[in-house]
């Protein structure tokens, strides 16, 4: 291998700062220990690289993932070796999940070590094998700024993912003058982005042939920031759209052809869409069992187009008619360019919007009772639907997804693959870093706010303005909701009997705090999140209140319960 000569000699951690800085990188998350000790005194006085200390390994992760889910670009995370990379695998697997571009350093024990059950030794490579798009341990100094490079690109290119460097504390000790050479050399890897034309032009060419054609958007187009060709090429022929969770935001909620998301906790307008169409166009969505919950019946009668960056996960679930590996921003450029077929859906669309308004999202008044559904709307209302959401995962969750009217692509960060609780608010801070001029809001529940929150603590010293609005039902609300409906009741270890006084503990944090239990006051109270401080708001709802509609699992589309018609 080629080698270069450097004009002075560099650590192995010296190497790995000067490697991401010309990358683009600027920001870490990380926490310090024993075998990243180099690393971390060649951060000292480095200039170009902000270090956000986290408070825990797991909270490094989410903010990087929420960095990068948030922004587009690449999330980076250090932590320690053994317990420091074993606290950080449930952020490398929700990345994966979610297909966000993340890199994740690892100390390890010395190479000398390495196998022999050293302090603080943990097989990181063989732990994280699955949930990472690619893994390396380094070792041989000289590699450093080669082995970055190339998980950098395998991050950020094709599916995006989470990529492993575990290295060793010698490596990044020792000092070198020169490097190998680290021009990309990877044969084996050549993700498809450019799709095939004709395959896309015959997607177009079926739109003739359909009364009832619908398109699904993922994440997919969010992540290739396609959202105006979409929303073009939806526009173009006039069809209605149903997102996935992680395509929310892909379509503005108040275009007339944006019918919801569809699937567990879905509208009625989109899930009887699914369920009723000819032809569906699926766009970076990959049809995962929150949406298809009963697949052999899912789209049984109807032609699937599927364009995805991944070809993996095309006809893995679904059987597809229509397949298409590539880019979707790219996709949907070349789509733009076919010619319309001659079609009349004028009947389809207008059965597709009455079912809208025959059965929006509802909830019922309770007097006394803030419901949390009312709050969203409210939120959405104050922040004229502008600001990024974060959530961490449960009622909450779905909640945020029903109610918050989403204008942008990457508005809505959100834990979908994994169903990560703890997820919300170190996902909310590193959000608000890579957008410091946009309103952070991230909705949280009882349960997985005592998960994390310890990273509150690193708000005022990093002058992160974060909103948190805690919904405090006194229980793990998705969970009593599924015991309610599906085990008799039988309410076991999923509610609270006694907790920490939130608004105590806000307090020893030195953020600005409220509690609000008045739905007569709450539209006047929460406009608080217009201040450009950090805050935790406290709102108490009740601990019967249900998310509906629900597509149980195991049912198929058109079979919700709590769906409620318009008289």
């Amino acid at each position: 291998m080629k080698k270069i000569k450097l004009d002075k000699p560099r650590s192995g951690s010296q190497l790995v700062l000067d490697t991401l800085k010309s990358l683009g990188v600027d920001t870490i998350f990380g926490y310090p220990g024993g075998a990243v000790l180099p690393l971390y005194d060649a951060l000292y006085d480095y200039e170009g690289i902000q270090h956000i200390l986290a408070r825990h390994e797991q909270g490094a992760t989410h903010e990087a993932e929420g960095y990068a889910k948030s922004s587009g670009k690449l999330g980076v995370a250090l932590v320690t070796s053994g317990p420091g990379a074993t606290n950080a695998v449930t952020g490398i697997a929700d990345a994966n999940a979610d297909s966000v571009p993340m890199l994740v350093f690892t100390g390890q024990v010395a190479t000398k070590g390495i196998g022999k059950d050293a302090f603080q030794e943990a097989d990181i490579i063989g732990i994280t094998m699955p949930i990472t798009k690619y893994n390396y341990q380094i070792r041989e100094t000289e590699d450093i700024p080669r082995i970055i490079t190339e998980a950098v690109h395998i991050a950020t290119t094709g599916r995006p993912g989470p990529v492993v460097i575990d290295l060793p504390k010698d490596i990044s000790a020792k000092e070198v003058t020169v490097i190998n050479d680290t021009t990309l050399v990877l044969p084996s890897y050549q993700p498809t982005v450019d799709p095939n034309a004709m395959q896309l032009k015959k997607i177009v060419g079926v739109l003739g042939k359909k009364k009832r054609p619908l398109i699904l958007v993922g994440g997919g187009v969010n992540y290739a920031d396609a959202q105006a060709e979409f929303v073009a090429f939806a526009e173009k022929h006039q069809i209605p759209v149903v997102s996935s969770l992680l395509g929310l935001g892909a379509m503005p909620v108040d275009n007339p052809l944006f019918l919801g998301m569809g699937g567990m906790h879905g509208s009625y307008a989109a899930n009887m869409a699914l369920a009723e169409t000819d032809y569906l166009i699926n766009i970076g969505s990959r049809f995962d069992d929150r949406l298809a919950s009963k697949p052999d019946l899912f789209l049984k009668n109807a032609t699937v187009a599927h364009i995805d960056i991944d070809p993996a996960e095309i006809g893995k679930i679904v059987k597809t008619d229509l397949p298409v590996v590539g880019d979707a921003k790219r996709a949907l450029e070349i789509l733009l360019d076919v010619a319309s077929p001659e079609t009349n859906y004028g009947k389809w669309l207008a059965e597709v919007q009455d079912n809208a308004k025959r059965a929006p999202y509802s909830f019922e008044a309770e007097t006394g009772v803030n419901k949390p559904q009312e709050v969203i709307k409210l939120i959405g209302e104050i922040t004229d639907g502008e600001a990024i959401i974060v959530t961490d995962v449960g009622q909450h969750q779905m909640w945020a997804a029903q109610w918050y009217p989403y204008k942008n692509s990457r508005q809505l960060v959100t834990s979908g693959g994994l169903g990560t609780m703890g997820f919300g608010i170190p996902a909310a801070i590193g959000a608000k870093l890579a957008n410091p001029d946009k309103n952070v809001i991230v909705f949280v529940g009882d349960g997985g706010f005592q998960m994390t929150n310890q990273e509150l603590a690193i708000l005022n010293g990093y002058g992160i303005a974060i909103k948190v609005i805690l919904f405090n039902n006194h229980s793990l609300g998705m969970v009593r909701q599924w015991q309610e409906s599906f085990y008799e009741e039988r309410r076991s270890q999923s509610v609270f009997d006694s907790e920490p006084d939130f608004q105590l503990l806000a307090a020893a944090y030195g953020l600005k705090h409220d509690k609000f239990l008045d739905p007569k006051t709450i539209s006047d109270d929460l406009k608080v999140i217009t201040e450009n401080v950090p805050m935790v708001l406290e709102v108490g709802i009740s601990q019967t209140e249900q998310v509906y509609p629900m597509v149980p699992a195991g049912w198929h589309n058109d079979e919700m319960l709590g769906v409620k018609f318009n008289a």
